[in-house]
């Protein structure tokens, strides 16, 4: 069953540009983007499902997230749509453009190859649970918990971003960490669906980040064979780091589609 996802839609003309974030992340996370890439296309930014404001359910795997995100389009009568996605996003994407390649006008992926991973996030989950145990009364607060298991004050600014004020006055999670920890197997798993996307592609990395490496290109391109591989100066959070370049090589590829 698919599930009714949070977004923003700025609204707007053309071939809508659909944002789709990380583990961890939300359509907030990518806001100062928007504001830019809004002027020249329409540009919707979801929520996951057990991410940001969008429901908490069992089932993590990528053809259930991509059939989430093709109902969002079918109820804003989106045919077609450039899609990008940041890590686990881009595997969501990926997975998308291979079940229904009609709806893809474009694929932008940010990090991440088409393959599994390694189980790297034990920190995470440890900094998440003492911040849900710790029920924080303010965002210092909040941050000294999340230290005792994450060093990097940028991750940990991140994770911050999961957390508001509830009713009691205490911050809280507003990720089903739950649901993401017991389908964890599934998040770092390889994309779903089968054959290859034939459609135009951009595949953008970090130079400090190990997720795209020279040695998976290959691989890569049986999946995405229309690949333009572009670098950035930066690391897994390359949208993050370098924000300027990352928008305009975006907006330089899709200007050519147009």
């Amino acid at each position: 069953m698919t599930l009714a996802l949070h977004y923003l839609d700025t609204g707007g003309e053309g071939t809508p540009l659909v944002v789709i974030h990380g583990l961890f992340g939300s359509a907030d996370n990518w806001r100062s983007h928007v504001k830019q890439w809004q002027k020249t296309r329409r540009v919707i930014a979801l929520d996951l499902r057990n991410h940001g404001r969008s429901p908490h359910v069992p089932g993590m795997d990528y053809v259930a997230m991509s059939e989430d995100v093709i109902a969002l389009m079918d109820d804003l009568n989106i045919e077609r749509a450039h899609l990008l996605g940041h890590s686990m996003g881009g595997k969501v994407a990926i997975t998308l453009a291979r079940l229904t390649p009609r709806r893809v006008a474009s694929l932008i992926v940010a990090d991440i190859a088409p393959r599994a991973y390694g189980h790297d996030h034990d920190s995470v989950f440890a900094a998440l649970r003492r911040v849900e145990e710790g029920s924080p009364a303010n965002r210092r607060e909040a941050d000294a918990l999340l230290a005792e298991h994450v060093d990097e004050k940028g991750v940990r600014l991140f994770l911050a971003t999961n957390l508001e004020r509830r009713d009691s006055g205490t911050l809280q999670l507003r990720i089903g960490l739950d649901e993401i920890q017991a389908d964890y197997e599934s998040i770092m798993g390889a994309r779903g669906g089968e054959g290859a996307y034939q459609g135009p592609t951009l595949v953008m990395r970090g130079a400090a980040s190990g997720y795209v490496t020279d040695e998976m290109l290959s691989a890569l391109r049986e999946v995405l064979p229309e690949a333009r591989v572009v670098t950035l100066d930066a690391g897994h959070w390359l949208h993050a780091e370098q924000p300027e370049a990352f928008r305009q090589t975006v907006k330089d590829f899709l200007d050519t589609l147009d």
